[in-house]
C-alpha cells in the first residue's frame, strides 16, 4: 500500500486590505494545485504586501530597487534539520493589479498565475533559459487550465 501524504499547510499573511484580494481559500487552492506529485507533504507561507515592502525585498534579495509582482525564496534545511518549510513567496497587490488592468487580463486570474509561478519557483523551477522558460511556461499553463484560466502567455 502505498503511503498517503498529507496536503500542504498553507499560511496565508495580508498586511495590505484591499477590497479586490483573492481570498486566502483560494491562494490555497492556487498553491496546492502547482505543488508536484512528490512534493505535497509541504509547508509555505503567501505573503500578500504593499509597494514598498516588495521594493524593499527586491532590493535586499536580488539587488533591483523596484517593487514587483512575485517573488519566492525557497527555503534551504540546514543539514541535519527536519523541516516540510518548502518557502515563502511574497506577492504585491498593486502590482498584479496593475498588470492585470495593463494587459487586459481577469483580476483573479492573473492572481492565479502569480501564485501558481511562485510555487514553481519553490520547487525550483526556472526560466533563465529559453528551455526552462518553455517548460514552466508549460506547466503554468496546464495547472492553469485545470481552474478554467486561459494560457497566461497568450496574446489577448
Amino acid at each position: 500500500m502505498s503511503e498517503v501524504q498529507a496536503p500542504a499547510d498553507i499560511e496565508v499573511q495580508y498586511v495590505i486590505d484591499c477590497a479586490t484580494l483573492p481570498d486566502a481559500g483560494q491562494l490555497r487552492d492556487w498553491a496546492r494545485a502547482a505543488l508536484s506529485g512528490d512534493v505535497q507533504d509541504v509547508e509555505l507561507v503567501i505573503r500578500i504586501v504593499d509597494e514598498d515592502e516588495s521594493r524593499t525585498l527586491n532590493a535586499h534579495y536580488r539587488g533591483k530597487d523596484r517593487s514587483t509582482n512575485v517573488l519566492s525564496f525557497p527555503f534551504e534545511v540546514p543539514a541535519g534539520v527536519a523541516s516540510r518549510h518548502l518557502g515563502d513567496l511574497v506577492i504585491c497587490a498593486p502590482v498584479v493589479e496593475r498588470e492585470a488592468a495593463e494587459q487586459g487580463k481577469d483580476l483573479l486570474h492573473h492572481w492565479a498565475h502569480m501564485v501558481v509561478h511562485g510555487v514553481l519557483h519553490l520547487e525550483g523551477l526556472d526560466h533563465q533559459t529559453d528551455a526552462e522558460a518553455g517548460c514552466m511556461e508549460r506547466r503554468e499553463e496546464q495547472i492553469l487550465a485545470g481552474f478554467g484560466i486561459a494560457d497566461p502567455y497568450r496574446e489577448n
